[in-house]
């Protein structure tokens, strides 16, 4: 029921910011100079027993590549109705680029991480690319990627 909750609050908060408690949140994510092509890049939550929550967003238009995003295509299955947003384009190498979602109050502090796949032709997949708790005295705090993200932070 936990899990059933917070995938509306997370939904809701996405989809109709006045009726929940929502706030902006700005995601930025700077990417490595790693030399190959655009990276394929999903967002999504997870709660704190690690089960997939919900889709926040995806970069990269081409479904064919999207298994290669392997933790959150094992997690949906690849539906990418559950993305919010999706871009057209994958983001290249060493480009920096920012995002800004209203999430549910309820995600912060509460055990919810958010995780990035990454994935990039020709070079190797990098599942759970970042995973980083959502809370509040996390905001502003970047961190390191395992492979193609060399730095994440959000902020509100």
């Amino acid at each position: 029921m936990k899990s059933l909750l917070a995938t509306l609050a997370l939904t809701t908060a996405l989809t109709l910011p006045g009726l929940a408690m929502a706030r902006p949140v700005s995601m930025t994510t700077t990417l490595n100079n790693y030399g190959g092509d655009g990276a394929y890049l999903a967002l999504y939550v997870t709660d704190a027993s690690g089960a997939y929550v919900g889709s926040l967003w995806m970069a990269g238009g081409k479904s064919k590549y999207y298994e290669h995003l392997t933790d959150w295509y094992r997690a949906t299955g690849g539906d990418t109705a559950q993305v919010n947003g999706i871009t057209g384009a994958s983001v290249g190498a060493g480009r920096t680029f920012e995002i800004t979602l209203d999430l549910a109050d309820a995600l912060f502090d509460a055990g919810y991480t958010l995780h990035i796949d990454a994935a990039v032709e020709d070079m190797r997949d990098s599942p759970n690319e970042v995973a980083i708790p959502l809370t509040t005295s996390g905001a502003g705090t970047p961190v390191n990627g395992r492979r193609y993200v060399a730095q994440f932070a959000y902020d509100m």
